[in-house]
């Protein structure tokens, strides 16, 4: 290849990096100056709350146990 092959390629490269920037900062703007609000959260602790006893009760299905439906006779 030429040197002026080189120089030219150089030359597109760089106008279309030139063109893409633009471009870019068109479609999405400039978003350093925009402020952004974030939810924040508690702070853990080490505090056990009881649990809800309609959920946690002493006559709660346990899914654990074995439970068959109908006779055990076939």
């Amino acid at each position: 290849m030429k040197k002026t092959d080189f120089a030219m390629i150089a030359l597109i490269a760089s106008i279309s990096i030139i063109a893409a920037f633009f471009a870019t900062s068109t479609l999405f703007g400039d978003m350093s100056g925009e402020s952004l609000k974030v939810k924040t959260i508690e702070s853990v602790t080490s505090e056990i709350t009881e649990p809800d006893p309609a959920i946690f009760n002493e006559n709660a299905i346990n899914p654990v146990v074995e439970v068959q439906v109908g006779s055990a006779e076939q």
